[in-house]
């Protein structure tokens, strides 16, 4: 009679555990993509820092093209766009700060807030450079200064993701190999309060640069590079994010 009771009482507590319902999974990584700039400048200052007299521009408008006349706005929208799939098919979730580029600059500390409030695991802003010299090129990656009460929270993370992202994406672009540059007087830097790497993909004053960053080739390599770099600053393997060819 115990015996069967016992049996019984198991069943029942399997049935029972069988309705309901499942963990929820944990929540993705986030990613926050910051294509730079957009169709307008932004002339307008904001602080460089939580708490700060010092004020830039929102945002100078970027630079354009030497060859093909394509707007850095453009270019770096097309990168992220084609970067988000390769994060999303990875398991992460992408939040990005703008998806066209039709308006006026919403500024620097606008997008830090975007990542702040998503949460971000990485904070990552896509440029490409301007010189007054058209020989100069290259691909580098800038990180946060430490600061106290800015940026010591996140300066370790930023530089090691800066690390990773860089020798991904030079190794991509096949460009000179600029290195990294740390930055003090970066807006979007300073109000970050999750890690955050600004890259600057290649130089648009360079002829060479210009145009094989504007073709959809070299948008992939570099969507594939920063894809590999930054899901090795997350600690996943790069094979999600495929290859260059």
């Amino acid at each position: 009679m115990a015996r069967s009771f016992a049996r019984a009482l198991c069943v029942l507590v399997g049935a029972i555990l069988l309705s309901l319902p499942t963990a929820a999974a944990a929540p993705s990584q986030v990613v926050v993509l910051d294509p730079g700039h957009d169709l307008r400048a932004n002339t307008t200052t904001e602080p460089i820092g939580p708490g700060s007299s010092t004020r830039k521009i929102k945002d100078g408008g970027g630079t354009n093209g030497v060859a093909t006349g394509l707007r850095e706005a453009e270019l770096n929208l097309r990168v992220a766009l084609r970067l988000r799939p390769l994060l999303e098919r990875a398991g992460l979730r992408v939040v990005m700060t703008r998806t066209r580029t039709d308006g006026t600059s919403i500024g620097n500390v606008a997008r830090a807030r975007v990542a702040n409030r998503a949460g971000a695991a990485l904070f990552l802003r896509i440029h490409a450079d301007g010189s007054t010299d058209p020989a100069v090129r290259g691909t580098h990656t800038l990180y946060p200064a430490l600061r106290r009460g800015w940026t010591d929270d996140i300066y370790t993370r930023s530089k090691r993701a800066a690390q990773l992202v860089q020798a991904e994406l030079r190794a991509a672009l096949g460009f000179p190999d600029r290195g990294l540059q740390e930055r003090s007087d970066f807006t979007g830097f300073n109000w970050a309060d999750v890690p955050a790497i600004l890259v600057e993909m290649g130089f648009m004053t360079n002829p060479t640069e210009d145009r094989l960053l504007a073709t959809p080739a070299y948008q992939q390599r570099a969507a594939v590079g920063l894809c590999r770099g930054t899901l090795r600053f997350l600690g996943r393997s790069p094979a999600a994010c495929g290859s260059v060819g």
